[in-house]
Formats: structure tokens, C-alpha cells, sequence
């Protein structure tokens, strides 16, 4: 009985018309969700070891952990952006160039790490000054899920541009379902952003946020409906999503759709519906 199934559920993947048809051999470049979300929460800790390694560290020590950290971080990532690479690779079998291609990927990510860092502090001096809850900076990135939803996104974004495939969405879906705040690796974010409360945003893959923006819990900047090719798909590539510049405040779920423009220091409304430039 178990022996039948078993021959038909392998048989219904292995079927060249379903959507997850891959070839036989490829099954084991599938990235490893438990690796990559252990990678980029050992860069998380690295960027605030002060805070995350709950050890009193000298300079030397703490250089030290760090380096382990980042250490950790490059190598399970090499070994997941390679997996991706020969994913989609159209060579059947392994080869070192998509190995050195994963090398220089995870080592510019680690390089890149300091401007994260930098950004994500604004991030946090935007959330304590515009939050009269927060009596410490230090809760702002011990609680608020905002941050930490924006924290792994910054470090998505940075495989997104790369051209890495999965795993910027594999990070961002992991801080949804631990934050329930949906924001697209693709999304760019200027400095000091800050995400209220948070629950049910959705920032969807085109947008585009300036600096010292601020919004609210159930805030959606998404696409309006998007064309279709001739054979009725949906044309995928093309801006969709809202522009918003600098100082704008979005107050509780509004819903900001299409490829449109937000003045810079706009404040749109609580349950507003916009989906034309606001200038």
C-alpha cells in the first residue's frame, strides 16, 4: 500500500507538466530554509553583539566572536547560494564556477555588513524618537517586530540585487511569520524607517521608500491589477508599486496602490485609499 503511493506521489513530481517539475539530480540544490535562517541569524548577531551575546566581552574578545559569527554566516551561505545556483543553472552537473560565484557573493555580503549596520542604527533612532511607548533604545531591537522584520529585509535586499534566487524570499517569509509584516526583499528603503505597531503591512516588490518615513500597523503599498501577456499571465518586471518620498507618515491601514508618486511630507490618513499621485 505505502509502496504504491510512494511510486505515485514520485511519479506526480517527477511529471515534466507540473509547476515543480525538476530534473532527477537537481533535488539536492534545494536550499535549506534551517541553514540560511541560521545564517542570517548569525549576521544579526554579529551587527549587535553588545546586545545578543548576554556576555560581558572585552574589545578582544568581542572582535573575536564577531569574526566567528561572520565566519559561520559566509560559510553555510556559500553553500546555499550555491545550491541556488546550480538550481537554475542550465549545466546538469556541478561545477566550480557556481561555486567561485557563491564565494564572492557571500564575501560581499559580509563586506557590505557595516552599511547595514549603520542603516539599521538610523532605523532605530527613527523608531525611539517617533515612538513615545519606547523609554529605551534597547527595546526597539529587543521587541519591536518592526525592526526586525526591516533588519532582515536590509540583508535580503542586499541577495535581491545580486540576482540571488530564493533565498532573499526564504529570510523576508521567515520575519512575516515571526513579525506578521510582509515586506518584499525587492522593496527599496531609504535610512531611518520606521514601522509602527506593524502588524498586517505589506510592502510590496516595487516600492520604493525614501528616508525618515514612518507608517502603520495594516498599511499596504501594493499593485493595483497588472496586465497580461497574450497567453493571459501576468507580465512580471514592470514598476507596480508606489513611490514614497521622504518625511511621509502613513497612518493605520491605508491602502496605497499602483506605481504613483507620494510627495515628500505627506501624511495620508488612517483607511485611506489612494491610488493616484499625491502631490
Amino acid at each position: 500500500m505505502l509502496n504504491k503511493i510512494s511510486a505515485a506521489l514520485r511519479a506526480n513530481l517527477m511529471d515534466k507538466n507540473n509547476p515543480v517539475y525538476i530534473p532527477e539530480g537537481k533535488e539536492c540544490f534545494f536550499p535549506s530554509h534551517k541553514n540560511i535562517i541560521d545564517a542570517f541569524r548569525a549576521a544579526k548577531a554579529a551587527l549587535f553583539l553588545n546586545i545578543f551575546s548576554h556576555k560581558r566581552l572585552t574589545d578582544a574578545a568581542a572582535q573575536k566572536e564577531t569574526a566567528r559569527l561572520l565566519k559561520k554566516c559566509r560559510a553555510m551561505l556559500v553553500t546555499e547560494i550555491q545550491n541556488t545556483v546550480c538550481l537554475f543553472c542550465e549545466d546538469e552537473e556541478y561545477c566550480a564556477r557556481n561555486m567561485s560565484a557563491a564565494a564572492k557573493t557571500a564575501g560581499k555580503f559580509i563586506a557590505a555588513l557595516p552599511e547595514i549596520q549603520k542603516i539599521l542604527l538610523s532605523d532605530i533612532k527613527a523608531a525611539y524618537d517617533g515612538d513615545p511607548a519606547a523609554s529605551d533604545p534597547y527595546q526597539i531591537l529587543l521587541c519591536y517586530p518592526g525592526l526586525r522584520a526591516v533588519c532582515y529585509q536590509r540583508m535580503a535586499h542586499f541577495f535581491y540585487k545580486e540576482g540571488v534566487q530564493i533565498i532573499p524570499r526564504i529570510i523576508t517569509e521567515y520575519a512575516h511569520s515571526k513579525t506578521g509584516i510582509d515586506i518584499h526583499p525587492g522593496a527599496e528603503i531609504g535610512n531611518s524607517f520606521f514601522i509602527d505597531h506593524g502588524t498586517g503591512v505589506v510592502i510590496g516588490e516595487t516600492a520604493v521608500i525614501g528616508k525618515n518615513v514612518k507608517i502603520y500597523q495594516g498599511v499596504t503599498l501594493g499593485a493595483k491589477s497588472f496586465p497580461l501577456d497574450k497567453r493571459g499571465n501576468p507580465i512580471k518586471g514592470i514598476k507596480r508599486h508606489p513611490n514614497v518620498g521622504d518625511n511621509v507618515t502613513i497612518y493605520a491601514n491605508a491602502t496605497v496602490l499602483g506605481n504613483i508618486n507620494i510627495k515628500k511630507g505627506a501624511v495620508i490618513g488612517a483607511n485611506s485609499w489612494v491610488t493616484k499621485d499625491i502631490k
